[in-house]
């Protein structure tokens, strides 16, 4: 087991591991930088047969986040600038299932990455029981908290690339004009969230350098010692 002081010191930096992780969610959930692309006006293209740096006319551009975004659309007689919300403009366009379950996801990564905070400071400077607010704990919701940040990436990633969410949202409420999607980029607030996986990955390894054995692992090993008594009897 590790020192009684370097353990605080690795327990008080894990909690400020995970309370930046709280913190950077919560932002990262709220702002529309999600993805950012670029999407082509078929039918204009089409009508002047457009090929190579003509192109370049009749793209647009299209960004947004979870709650909220913004669209430009060009078909070659200049830009037309708007700005959408999921809900409750986008709701009957979009899987409206799947986008609430990332919402959630998100929620629940805000939630656990502070409820882990808390209990790495209270294995810090407390006296923690041997049950949830112990190493059961600190494993548990951290785990929970690297999980949650992981489905929010690749249930994203779904929404965009399974469903065309990026298609769905170039051709809202619009009726003389077809889109299609040109390109495609994961911006920051994706990236942010594959970084508080990171970071809630490595909190669990530095609970095991504390000397926190795995959950279940003694009890394991006791069977395994007991197992072994019984076969020399």
């Amino acid at each position: 087991m590790m020192p009684n002081r370097q353990k605080q010191l690795l327990f008080s930096f894990s909690g400020l591991l995970g309370l930046s992780c709280a913190l950077t969610a919560a932002v990262a959930a709220g702002l529309p930088l999600w993805l950012r692309g670029s999407v082509l006006c078929r039918t204009g293209a089409e009508l002047v047969n457009a090929t190579g740096p003509e192109l370049d006319k009749f793209l647009g551009e299209l960004s947004y986040g979870l709650w909220a975004g913004q669209r430009l659309k060009t078909c070659g007689l200049g830009g037309r600038a708007s700005r959408f919300t999921f809900f409750p403009d986008l709701l009957s366009t979009i899987p409206a299932g799947l986008h609430v379950t990332i919402i959630f996801f998100c929620g629940v990564v805000i939630l656990f990455s502070s409820v882990a905070t808390g209990f790495f400071f209270f294995n810090a400077f407390g006296r923690p029981f041997e049950t949830l607010q112990g190493p059961l704990g600190l494993y548990l919701w951290t785990f929970i908290s690297c999980a949650g940040s992981c489905l929010v990436m690749i249930l994203f990633a779904s929404e965009v690339k399974l469903h065309h969410l990026s298609h769905r949202i170039a051709n809202f409420n619009e009726v003389n004009f077809v889109f299609v999607t040109y390109s495609e980029r994961y911006d920051r607030c994706f990236w942010l969230f594959f970084l508080i996986f990171l970071i809630h990955g490595l909190n669990l390894l530095l609970i095991r350098l504390a000397g926190v054995q795995f959950p279940f692992q003694d009890s394991k090993e006791t069977d395994l010692i007991g197992g072994a008594a019984d076969l020399m009897y």
